[in-house]
């Protein structure tokens, strides 16, 4: 009797071991299938965004670019804004009705705030009545949001100028470094790029044909090795080589990782050793299809590193490019690129002018 039970908790515990390594199995085959995905998406990603054609057909102007790409975009902001439009008086539930539409476009509730706030302020003082004079107050305030003058990427005073590229996987950092790589290239700057994305393998080769095709030189190590040996030698070389630009990538991290977050600090204090005032500007990449996830990832990256600007891409194929404004609002620090577009020239200089104009024209 007590061999028979002997024999069922045995035939019991090799069942349930049997069981554990089947999962187990079945865990790591799901883990590989995921990165299999991951790395086919990748080489998809590069193949369509490295293919870029011998000749333009079309010089299109700055601001076509914009318009274009911002179509989406203004359907949702001014459609909605426009079915308020008219001569009816303003009452509480319109501007109820005006405040449910902007948080649709994904400006953001604390951008929202502001222009209801102002609305109810100037039909205190009798400034504005009817939903029409509204609906240009709205569009007023979103141009003195964006007006506050055009810039661009920093330089240092002397030596290499340093760059520092974060986000999170999947906003387009890896692709739009490679679109700046070639723009400095065309401006006769000597470029050195810092695959710092050791993480990844796919991202490692994404930026290194973009290199190749933009004929600018790379820093790449193994596959997981320390990022942070990376930029200390990309840095070191810049200095002796007398590089004008440093590109420095970094894995997509999500700003949700305190631990990764740490790492990315540890970089940035890297960077230092070789070249004391680098980078001369952290720059966050963020995807304006994630809309009001892109304000928590420019907060927590704020708040970690200090961000000088942002690169905002995607934007042609979303609706949900009313969080620019919103980002600006909140954080005043300048947007540096927009991208409207795949092709090599779709990453733009921002132009808050122009964005406005693209969207209230």
């Amino acid at each position: 009797m007590l061999f028979n039970k002997k024999k069922k908790e045995e035939k019991k515990a090799e069942k349930e071991r049997i069981k554990l390594v089947e999962q187990k199995t079945l865990e790591i085959s799901e883990q590989i299938e995921s990165v299999e995905k991951e790395y086919l998406s990748q080489k998809k990603t590069l193949e369509k965004d490295i293919a870029v054609p011998e000749t333009e057909k079309e010089t299109q102007s700055l601001f076509n670019k914009f318009k274009k790409g911002l179509t989406k975009t203004k359907h949702m902001l001014m459609g909605g804004l426009n079915e308020l439009s008219g001569d009816e008086p303003i009452d509480d539930d319109y501007l109820d009705d005006l405040e449910e539409r902007l948080l649709a476009s994904d400006i953001g509730l604390t951008t929202t705030e502001k222009i209801i706030k102002i609305i109810d302020t100037k039909l205190a003082d009798n400034d504005i009545a009817s939903q029409s004079e509204a609906v240009s107050t709205v569009k007023t305030v979103i141009h003195n949001i964006l007006d506050y003058g055009d810039v661009s990427l920093p330089t240092a005073k002397s030596g290499p100028t340093v760059y520092l590229f974060v986000g999170v996987n999947g906003v387009g950092k890896t692709t739009s470094i490679g679109k700046i790589a070639a723009h400095f290239k065309q401006e006769g700057k000597k470029v050195l790029v810092a695959a710092g994305d050791t993480f990844r393998a796919a991202a490692i080769e994404q930026l290194a044909e973009w290199c190749r095709r933009a004929d600018v030189d790379i820093i790449a190590k193994d596959i997981n090795s320390d990022p942070a040996a990376t930029m200390f030698s990309a840095t070191a070389r810049a200095v002796a080589e007398n590089y004008d630009v440093l590109l420095c990538d970094t894995s997509g991290r999500l700003h949700t990782k305190k631990n990764l977050m740490e790492e990315l600090s540890k970089m940035q204090k890297v960077i230092k050793k070789n070249i004391p005032d680098a980078p001369h500007a952290s720059v966050l990449v963020l995807d304006a299809n994630t809309g009001q996830n892109a304000i928590m990832q420019t907060r927590e990256f704020s708040a970690l590193i200090g961000l000088d600007g942002l690169i905002i891409t995607k934007l042609d194929g979303t609706a949900k490019g009313g969080v620019v404004i919103g980002i600006v609002n909140e954080f005043e620090i300048p947007i540096y690129y927009i991208g409207v577009g795949e092709g090599i020239n779709d990453l733009q200089p921002f132009s808050a002018r122009l964005f406005a104009d693209s969207l209230f024209e």
